[in-house]
């Protein structure tokens, strides 16, 4: 057995772009075999993205991807002797299969079916794929490799499997979507499996955003102890290196030191904004800027993202808004050197109370009247989108998307909700990571009362239980799956956890129709919250 050294293809694919990703793979390729690399390794479904969704339903996008794949291990051939690992889709006898193919020299050498189909969170493979369920070994440089794909991973039999076969070291194309502290989660997991098959294991990820999942990358090398050998860095792309020794082991490489979890999380949010935006092709995006804090995270994950240039902010002041909102609006957007607009709502908001004067005669004022104030300010938004192309970023947190604290029509108006994943708890201390790294947020917009500012006087604690209260009852809820009779039991206040819960229920229709979001947590309201709207059921 000889060393040689293995590369770890942390890219970044667009979706359907099979000639696009091809040439990613070709560009790390390239890079890897002048590096000395013997096997490159690339994610999971490399060549489509990931994840493809109903796409694998058409009989022309696996066509196409059978295609590229011929083309691809023809252009490879230029490197010779270079084993170069890629993932996609395949039809086979036994139906559609997850699959992952050994390309050297112009030929396919070995080939993998991904035997562990995830059906949970955010996964859907049921649906699309048929399981494999025989190993993948190859040799190379007289060391024979181990295959296996992402869901895998989380389960020992395919290691086992491998390593019955004769693998000596263990490799794993992922598109492991992040949530906050999913690094930790993937090494403490892989780390049983080494003790039991004594196998050491190289991971790599990929990196991107896709709709509203984020990956995040950070690729990783474990030895035959479980020590971490070699880490790459979260929310980039990139390529990284790990030597095999003669006793087929790892050796110690580089590690990228451990980040905080407001640092992954403000980064997961500008490679989502950012992906998002770029890959769907958007000239641009409007945030409407209400001095508050919410807007402040998302102006400053806007500008973070896609540069100054790319970032239109509108303060659009009512006659409730109080003159420290617009003072820290613009400072704000000074701050960030951004366009910045003020367009006073009083007019159209006065237009439309008189047109629904005779019809509301009689009638208490209430939240209707707050309501029309949120949407002529998303009316506006919306026409400043289609006039300019730009896309809205809305600024609505998860505890709002919880409880039906938000206006349908109004500032649920837009394309891409940024922060609809994180809490009004979390929003906070990402505003406080950001203002670390440099002082862009006014330091009154973290300190004064959060309010919509509808009415006189207004605080977002007028109707709601404090924010540490309705966060730390959403998670449990919402996240951890726990019942009502549980949380009281913990130690919340029956009242308020009765009327959190209530609202969450009642307000599932708003979310139906709230535009997609960066994902953080282990579930966010998207597509791994699948709740009925009609339903009698609160436990």
């Amino acid at each position: 057995m000889s060393s040689q050294k293995i590369a770890l293809a942390q890219i970044n694919p667009l979706l359907g772009d099979l000639r696009g990703n091809a040439q990613l793979i070709v560009q790390a390729a390239a890079q890897a075999y002048a590096e000395g690399a013997s096997i490159v390794l690339t994610p999971e479904l490399s060549l489509t993205g990931y994840p493809p969704e109903d796409l694998l339903l058409r009989p022309a996008f696996i066509e196409a991807a059978e295609l590229e794949l011929k083309q691809l291990t023809l252009e490879l051939k230029q490197f010779p002797g270079l084993t170069v690992i890629v993932g996609h889709p395949k039809k086979t006898a036994d139906g559609l299969q997850n699959f992952a193919s050994v390309l050297r020299d112009g030929k396919i050498i070995a080939a993998y079916a991904k035997q562990k189909l995830p059906n949970h969170e955010v996964f859907d493979e049921v649906r699309y794929f048929v399981p494999g369920n025989t190993p993948c070994v190859f040799e190379s440089h007289g060391i024979k490799f181990g295959l296996i794909l992402c869901e895998d991973a989380w389960h020992i039999e395919p290691a086992q499997q491998a390593h019955a076969a004769g693998a000596n070291i263990l490799l794993v194309l992922n598109a492991s979507p992040y949530h906050l502290q999913k690094e930790v989660l993937r090494i403490e997991v892989l780390r049983k499996h080494i003790v039991i098959t004594k196998m050491p294991l190289v991971y790599v990820n990929a990196v991107g955003g896709q709709d509203e999942l984020v990956f995040d990358g950070g690729s990783f090398a474990l030895n035959s102890t479980g020590k971490l050998v070699m880490s790459m860095p979260q929310f980039e792309a990139g390529l990284g290196f790990v030597n095999v020794n003669s006793t087929s082991d790892l050796e110690p490489g580089s590690c990228t030191a451990a980040q905080s979890v407001e640092a992954q999380a403000y980064q997961a949010l500008v490679l989502g904004v950012r992906d998002y935006v770029q890959k769907n092709h958007f000239p641009g995006v409007i945030i409407g800027l209400s001095g508050g804090v919410d807007s402040a995270l998302v102006l400053a994950v806007a500008v973070d993202a896609l540069g100054a240039d790319k970032v239109r902010a509108v303060m659009m002041a009512s006659r409730y808004t109080a003159d420290i909102s617009w003072i820290d609006a613009r400072e704000m957007a000074q701050n960030l050197h951004v366009q910045y607009d003020e367009i006073p709502i009083s007019v159209p908001v006065d237009a439309l109370e008189q047109s629904l004067a005779e019809q509301f005669k009689g009638l208490k004022t209430d939240a209707t009247e707050e309501n029309l104030q949120a949407r002529v300010r998303g009316t506006l938004l919306m026409a400043l989108s289609n006039k300019t192309g730009r896309l809205v970023l809305t600024t609505g947190n998860k505890s709002e998307m919880a409880v039906g604290y938000c206006t349908l029509y109004g500032d649920m108006a837009g394309g891409f909700a940024v922060i609809k994943d994180i809490a009004k708890t979390l929003v906070y201390r990402l505003c406080t990571y950001r203002n670390s790294i440099a002082p862009i947020i006014p330091e009154r917009i973290l300190t004064r009362a959060p309010s919509a500012e509808l009415r006189p006087d207004q605080t977002d604690q007028d109707s709601l239980p404090s924010y540490e209260v309705l966060d730390g009852i959403v998670e449990r809820y919402m996240e951890q799956n726990q019942s009502i009779a549980q949380i009281i039991a913990a130690g919340f206040d029956a009242e308020s956890v009765e009327k959190v819960t209530r609202l969450i229920k009642l307000n599932e229709y708003k979310r139906r129709q709230a535009p997609p979001g960066v994902r953080v947590t282990t579930r966010a309201f998207g597509r791994d919250w699948r709740y009925p709207i009609t339903s009698q059921f609160r436990a």
